[in-house]
């Protein structure tokens, strides 16, 4: 029967796609490959066989030594053949295999008669591979051609040369930096590829010497570039040149501000969009410069091409997070981009509305988002509920429409992703507004009720554990709870009856219908969770009657882990079974131990206790045995905190020095790790000497000096000072090593009887506020926040004055209290005007300290902060401010 005619346009979109090399085999192709050994060849044969080739090797096809070398060889032939076709495709082959350096010898003659072949094609291309495939040794005998090459009149020759520098200069950048005055030469081409890449290769050569690159940006701003592609790079150039120098100067005009905003009014699109994305980029940008450059970017906004529109509308967005008032004039341009077809543009359009808009847009901005959400991917619709979330914590007096719009699109199909920021979002409304909490926990209720994924339906059960017994009926989320009881996966059923309990905990007039409802789960098929509706029976006590729970008992079923999990799991290692029983308390609450001896290769610092028989301890508690076996040092008490080694000597010096500071309750001792780097020397009664004339709350009490140091072998001497018991006392201490030295005979390795009293000057050390704290995390900060209470609460703001980005500021305030930032606060979003940052800790003395920390820039760079406290004690929330305040 005849085979039905099918046209070629008619439509096979059903059809698997059809590839010319399916099926093919590195067996049958090497086969094939002979034909390049034939005496008469067929260039359109071999230029088939050597696709196939440069398929099988770009689909990651390994081939053996024996075969590539054969393949190689038999396309070496090839070069017999005058096809410009098929020579093109023995360029590409021969750059792919990648020859070794004996094979390469082969080929070079051919591929450099072909560099000086009357032939452009064959010499751009031979120019190309030769760079590819040689070594340093055969660069410095073509290197006079590759000159010749970059001041060639033919354009497609001088880009094959400059390409080739650029790659070069990775590997040979001594050779490629002789080329200068011929590529300054080429920068002056009037060919357009020319142009581009001379200047990128010249920028290379020089980036280095930031005096040669402001020459190079100077010399060119001045009108000499033609190219619309090496102007783009002469404007990314430019705008790095002042940035470098807005860093140095901090003050005055921009250094070729001009030359940008001159770029603005260039014939090449590019080009003005270019300058006008660096215009917007650069650091502190002021109103007045950003103003040029956002009119032409509303310009771009009604181009008929996508590019541009997506190019302006994604600039604009990204100005809008840090200058949203400087977009508003743009927003009427950007409503008519809600519909275009592009729907990326049409994204970034929305997502920058919102970030723009007032609060009389935020109604009709919804309606028009309404019927666009279901047109976008899942990736464009995160990016869209993020932007909603920051614009009703912008508006709260709006958040019931917001809240609508969030719970309805939670409703429709969409991935894990997009459903968990829906859900992410709808929380931290209920966080941040308290006029939302109810409307959006019964939304989540509702959710969870046809909810697909376990992560996201235990996260909601945990939040509603939290925040449901808060609000003014707990008792109407317990039917959504314990549903999930019944109609859902072990996991998720753990997670009701966990939730089920702290209902019960904390609201005490629903403890008789919710002991109904655990001892219902005590006949779950699964272990888990009949364990935990067990555990929760026996410990809210009372046997189901209306009475208060036991505070204790809340803090043990629901409390936060003020230990890291993995010092808890090393201790419960390490625990012997007796009848004493395992004491939390005594887990380290150091978020990480500090390497004690780990030796540098180099400068032989020694970085711990590096006593050289027992092998060094490696965790605080190693620490605490070694001072408490000194009888110094036995009555100071329990071991508070030990610091990393702080290095009192350069690198490569003859004696290095770095110090521990080791601090108690009413004493601090400074452990000195030494060591002796001169093999000739021995030292004897080695001590520092500390001088504590800036440090007026510390009293020398004793000193430990270290008998022997002899060569590479570290040794310690301690010094021990007295000071205000439970008082964070700051100081600078003066060091002075001081030993007697005797000269070693390296024949016998014996050192003579006299020495030589000697000192060695060391860096100062400083005792700060960081040292009095320890790095304690919380697993749920606000759970933390919140059982803390507000009565040792301690508010106030604070000017920090100006600085390079809000981040900076952040990272001090952190570095200055040394506390532990909590749920990844300390990393701050690009562009952000405000941030919180969240800090955990426990103060010398044991007493626990949770910190908020709201940041805000108030002006171009001056910092604005909200400090507020939260203790077990008045005065070390008082302390806190007294650290910041001074610091």
């Amino acid at each position: 029967m005849a085979q039905p005619l099918v046209k070629k346009d008619d439509d096979r979109d059903d059809e698997v796609d059809y590839s010319p090399f399916l099926g093919i085999e590195k067996g049958a192709v090497l086969q094939e490959a002979r034909v390049f050994n034939d005496p008469q060849l067929d260039p359109r044969r071999c230029s088939q066989v050597i696709t196939k080739l440069l398929y099988l090797l770009n689909q990651g096809e390994t081939f053996t030594k024996v075969e590539a070398t054969e393949v190689f060889f038999a396309v070496t032939k090839l070069f017999q053949s005058r096809d410009m076709g098929l020579r093109r495709m023995v360029y590409v082959i021969i750059k792919e295999l990648s020859p070794s350096a004996d094979e390469v010898i082969i080929v070079t003659s051919s591929l450099m008669k072909d560099m000086t072949s009357k032939t452009d094609m064959y010499r751009a291309n031979a120019i190309r591979v030769l760079c590819r495939i040689t070594d340093g040794t055969l660069l410095t005998q073509i290197e006079r051609y590759l000159k010749q090459a970059i001041v060639d009149k033919n354009p497609v020759v001088a880009s094959a040369a400059l390409v080739s520098g650029i790659h070069l200069l990775q590997t040979n950048p001594e050779i490629v930096k002789r080329w200068s005055n011929e590529v300054q030469e080429a920068v002056q081409s009037r060919a357009a590829l020319v142009q581009f890449h001379a200047l990128a290769l010249l920028h290379q050569i020089r980036q280095n010497d930031r005096l040669a690159v402001n020459k190079l940006v100077s010399s060119l701003t001045r009108g000499s570039v033609r190219s619309p592609l090496a102007q783009c790079l002469l404007v990314r150039y430019t705008s790095q040149v002042i940035q470098e120098s807005t860093n140095d100067t901090q003050t005055g005009d921009r250094p070729f501000y001009d030359f940008l905003e001159g770029c603005l009014r260039h014939k090449a699109e590019m080009v003005i969009f270019e300058a006008a994305r660096a215009i917007t980029e650069l650091n502190g940008v002021t109103s007045r410069e950003l103003t040029p450059a956002i009119t032409v970017l509303q310009l771009f906004l009604s181009s008929s091409k996508p590019v541009l529109r997506f190019a302006a509308v994604r600039t604009l967005n990204k100005v809008a997070m840090s200058h949203p008032t400087a977009v508003t004039n743009c927003n009427i341009d950007m409503e008519s981009l809600i519909s275009d077809q592009n729907r990326s543009i049409a994204t970034l359009a929305i997502t920058t509305l919102l970030k723009t808009g007032n609060e009389s847009s935020v109604d009709r901005l919804m309606k028009q988002i309404t019927n666009f959400m279901s047109d976008i991917a899942d990736e464009f619709k995160i990016v869209v509920v993020d932007a909603i979330r920051s614009l009703c914590l912008k508006f709260p007096l709006k958040h019931r429409s917001l809240m609508n719009f969030l719970s309805n699109i939670l409703r429709e199909e969409g991935g894990f992703e997009y459903k968990k920021a829906i859900v992410d979002s709808i929380v931290i409304l209920i966080r941040d507004i308290p006029e939302a909490k109810e409307s959006g926990l019964l939304h989540l209720c509702e959710f969870i009720e046809d909810c697909e994924f376990t992560y996201l339906s235990t996260q909601i059960l945990h939040f509603l554990g939290i925040e449901g017994p808060k609000t003014s009926d707990p008792s109407k989320y317990i039917r959504y709870i314990y549903n999930r009881v019944h109609l859902e996966n072990a996991t998720v059923r753990a997670g009701a009856v966990s939730t089920l309990a702290k209902f019960g905990a904390m609201v005490d007039g629903l403890k008789p219908r919710i002991f109904v409802l655990l001892r219902r789960c005590l006949f779950d098929n699964d272990d888990e969770v009949r364990d935990r509706a067990t555990l929760y029976l026996n410990t809210l006590g009372g046997d189901g009657a209306v009475v208060e729970t036991d505070e204790g008992v809340k803090e043990f079923l629901f409390g936060s882990l003020d230990v890291p999990l993995v010092n808890l799991e090393n201790s419960l290692k390490n625990y012997d079974p007796s009848e004493k029983a395992f004491d939390i308390n005594s887990v380290p609450k150091d978020v990480k131990t500090q390497p004690l001896a780990e030796k540098k290769a180099t400068s032989k610092k020694p970085t711990g206790l590096g006593a050289p028989p027992p092998g060094p301890p490696s965790t605080v508690d190693a620490y605490e045995k070694l001072l408490s076996s000194i009888p110094e040092f036995a009555s100071f008490g329990k071991l508070f905190k030990s610091s990393a080694p702080v290095e009192l000597t350069e690198a490569e010096t003859e004696y290095a020095v770095n110090v521990v500071k080791h601090i108690f309750d009413g004493h601090v001792v400074f452990q000195y790790n030494c060591s002796n780097t001169i093999p000739e020397q021995l030292l004897e009664n080695v001590t520092v000497i500390v001088d504590a004339s800036e440090a007026e709350e510390f009293a020398e009490v004793d000193s430990k000096p270290l008998r022997q140091l002899p060569y590479d072998s570290p040794g310690q001497t301690f010094v021990a000072f007295e000071k205000p018991e439970g008082v964070s006392a700051v100081g600078k201490f003066s060091n002075m090593l001081r030993f007697i030295v005797k000269e070693v005979d390296p024949s016998t390795g014996e050192a003579e009887d006299d020495g030589v009293e000697d000192e060695y000057q060391l860096e100062d050390l400083e005792l700060v506020a960081a040292d009095y704290m320890l790095k304690v995390g919380v697993s749920n900060f606000r759970n933390a926040w919140e059982s803390m209470g507000v009565d040792f609460e301690h508010v106030d703001e604070y000017g920090l004055g100006p600085r390079d980005s809000l981040a900076e500021a952040v990272n001090a305030v952190i570095n200055l209290l040394g506390m532990q930032p909590c749920e990844g606060t300390e990393v701050v979003p690009p562009n952000s005007r405000s941030h919180t940052c969240l800090l955990s800790g426990v103060y010398i003395g044991n007493v626990k300290v949770l910190v908020r920390l709201q940041f805000g820039l108030d002006g171009p760079k001056d910092v604005a902060m909200k400090l507020a406290v939260r203790s077990e004690d008045e005065t070390v929330s008082d302390a806190i401010h007294e650290i910041v305040a001074s610091g």
